[in-house]
């Protein structure tokens, strides 16, 4: 993200919490909210414009070969975390309530015997499970809706009975903003990661996406100062500080490469507006 206008999706996390402003401290999070609105939006965007990436290793011909804007593209398979917790369709109950807590999951992928993964268990199916067992019947209006909703499934006791399916997954060559459109979309802390046979390779959690689409202000710095190495003959000119994503450029600067230099640091990603203080040389 460049330039010097914040994007809808910002202004939407700045209004998420209605009578409130954001104190000092929390205003760091607020900018990477919006960054990360900002990337899912215009994954979301993309989806209907761009044709998909190939999923198997089958579809690239053997001289294909990656531009390099492909080569920088940050795929799930950058970020997914392996191996991946999973249990058995035929786990009891209790013994999947065990796995998340010794996990420390809320939620973990159900695969058969061939490790494909069949669908997801979760702490929601868990309580439900529990509440038809402490209270088989529920009465009234909401009662009815909740039956409708979970009433049969919670009367299972193994992972297959009890989950939710199908199961929204990944490959592991998807974009990750893709997959944090997906996971944002579905609502849901973790995807499983399958490949093209819909075998379990991996897992991403949102806190995976979010660093993945979110830089840091270091790594911001490392490019801004990569570049203004490439650009000038004296990078220590220019002093370059980095704060919530705000490039601030001090120091001096001839007038005639300013121009191109301060557009070509607008146009990083993950840059949030540019500030210049120099002055001529």
């Amino acid at each position: 993200m460049s330039g010097f206008e914040h994007s809808s999706a910002e202004r939407e996390a700045r209004s998420a919490t209605p009578g409130r402003h954001w104190t000092p401290r929390e205003e760091p999070r607020q900018e990477a909210l919006g960054r990360y609105l900002t990337a899912v939006s215009a994954a979301a965007s993309a989806r209907g414009t761009e044709e998909p990436a190939p999923t198997t290793a089958e579809s690239e011909p053997p001289s294909a070969r990656p531009s390099d804007e492909e080569q920088t593209i940050l795929r799930v398979r950058d970020v997914m975390r392996v191996p991946a917790v999973s249990v058995p369709g035929d786990m009891p109950f209790v013994e999947v309530a065990r796995t998340l807590a010794r996990e420390q999951l809320s939620a973990v992928p159900v695969v058969d015997a061939d490790d494909h993964v069949i669908g997801v268990v979760s702490e929601s199916d868990l309580l439900a499970k529990a509440a038809v067992m402490t209270e088989p019947h529920r009465h009234g209006p909401v009662g009815r809706l909740w039956q409708h909703r979970l009433y049969d499934k919670s009367h299972g006791d193994t992972a297959a009975t009890l989950m939710t399916f199908p199961p929204v997954t990944v490959h592991p060559a998807e974009r990750v903003s893709d997959a944090a459109w997906a996971a944002a979309h579905a609502r849901l802390r973790r995807l499983p990661v399958t490949d093209h046979r819909g075998r379990l390779v991996g897992v991403v959690s949102r806190r995976d996406l979010l660093r993945a689409l979110i830089r840091d202000d270091a790594e911001i710095r490392a490019e801004v100062d990569s570049l203004i190495g490439r650009h000038l003959a004296d990078p220590r000119a220019l002093r370059i500080t980095v704060a919530n994503g705000v490039v601030t450029v001090t120091g001096t600067l001839d007038k005639a490469v300013a121009p191109e230099l301060l557009a070509a640091v607008r146009d990083i990603h993950d840059v949030i507006q540019v500030q210049d203080d120099t002055v001529e040389d």
